[in-house]
């Protein structure tokens, strides 16, 4: 399957547009903020919480990912129903409230553990009804052959903000503590709030909103009548649900076997999102989107999970960070505008929350899991499973292709029976 636009973009394309502009910039400045959050909380779980437990880490990602699976489906038909930009409103109001009683809770000193699962969850319910209105956004902001390059740039923007947050949040945590950290997190929301605001509703191109009974188990029926979107819907779970888990595999690798501190481990996050970004921008200028592609990211992201597992100190797990950053994202933008472009823009809010869902959903299952393979086993082990995993998914997924179009599927053979989905109408 390829997926292409009509025409080539330059890589900041979408920047012409001033909506976009404004999205774009509020969502950097928060996506700082959030970066800085996940660094100051693992911080804080691991080592004032608890003593380098890898379980209780494992549980708040579990939990703080478990109400997007479970509320999907409502979230994306929320977001069919009523204008986006209105819903992110509310979005950006709930995470901030969350962010800062986690940081009013730290500063007064009266932070445990439980408090963090409670406030994890409850992040994990708002992040529900964010994802899907935020990933079927852009489309309304741009034209559609402007969409890979709109993703590609929002995906740019969430890890230019990875390559700077973890370093400055380890810095702040060393100076002045976690709460600092997680103070700057909450009140980064208001970025996002005030582009929303700014932006002119009247440039919008609002999708039809449904209004329809069961426009859930609509949802549900379009997507299981679309084998394309089903088999990346696979590859995206295999990928969030065991390769994924850097929040959770990088803090253990940090603590319990290199022995650093704060900075240091800070610095993983921000190496992690050099390979990151680099992805993001050579997808702002990708018009063809091949699952072949997608599957040799993921081949490729196998291997350097598994090289990872394998450093031998500090510096080295560093570098090879970078291709598992590359590697990863370039499966995870290729498969979201394709999903995006290939889906009818009335579905598209549904589509995306499913996608969402069993893309981020599957944390609640891994994570805990390679917290007590990192108990049990050594943190070590949590890198090596996930590497397993994503190479069998490698292996489903061709002998799918194989199955059903044959040898000519294959990146090495040459075939003339590629499927090309070049319009949505086409696609349908």
């Amino acid at each position: 399957m390829t997926t292409t636009t009509s025409q080539s973009v330059a890589m900041f394309s979408s920047m012409s547009i001033r909506n976009y502009r404004l999205f774009w910039t509020g969502g950097l400045i928060s996506n700082v903020g959030t970066w800085m959050a996940r660094v100051a909380q693992d911080w804080l779980v691991l080592t004032i919480l608890t003593n380098n437990s890898s379980l209780a880490l494992g549980i708040v990602t579990g939990l703080q990912f478990l109400p997007i699976a479970v509320l999907a489906p409502y979230a994306g038909s929320l977001a069919d129903r009523i204008p986006k930009r209105t819903l992110l409103m509310y979005t950006q109001v709930a995470q901030a409230l969350v962010g800062l009683t986690m940081a009013g809770l730290v500063l007064g000193g009266a932070i445990q553990l439980w408090h963090v699962y409670l406030l994890a969850t409850l992040l994990g319910v708002a992040s529900a009804f964010d994802g899907p209105a935020r990933q079927s956004f852009a489309p309304e902001m741009v034209p559609e052959r402007l969409i890979p390059n709109a993703v590609g740039l929002n995906t740019t923007s969430f890890h230019a903000a990875r390559l700077v947050g973890p370093a400055v949040a380890g810095l702040i945590i060393a100076w002045w503590g976690v709460g600092p950290a997680l103070l700057l997190n909450g009140f980064s929301f208001i970025a996002v709030l005030v582009a929303l605001v700014m932006m002119d509703g009247s440039a919008l191109t609002p999708a039809p909103r449904t209004r329809a009974k069961g426009s859930i188990v609509a949802g549900f029926r379009y997507v299981r009548s679309r084998p394309d979107i089903m088999l990346l819907m696979f590859i995206v779970f295999m990928l969030g649900t065991f390769g994924l888990n850097f929040q959770l595999t990088n803090a253990l690798m940090a603590t319990a076997v290199f022995h650093v501190g704060a900075e240091q481990y800070g610095v993983l996050g921000s190496i992690l999102a050099i390979g990151s970004l680099s992805a993001g921008l050579l997808a702002a200028r990708r018009t063809q989107l091949r699952l072949r592609l997608i599957i040799g990211a993921m081949a490729g992201f196998s291997l350097a999970v598994a090289v990872l597992a394998l450093a031998p100190n500090y510096w080295w797990y560093a570098v090879f960070l970078i291709p598992v950053g590359l590697t990863s994202l370039t499966v995870m933008t290729t498969a979201n505008a394709s999903v995006q472009l290939s889906t009818e823009p009335v579905m598209r809010g549904r589509v995306m929350a499913l996608y969402q869902a069993i893309f981020l959903g599957g944390t609640p299952l891994g994570a805990p899991v390679l917290g007590w393979v990192g108990d049990a086993w050594g943190p070590r082990w949590t890198l090596a499973i996930g590497a397993i995993a994503c190479a069998l998914t490698v292996v489903v997924a061709v002998g799918y292709l194989v199955r059903r179009s044959g040898w000519g599927v294959l990146p090495w053979v040459h075939s003339d029976e590629d499927v090309v989905i070049d319009t949505l109408e086409e696609a349908r």
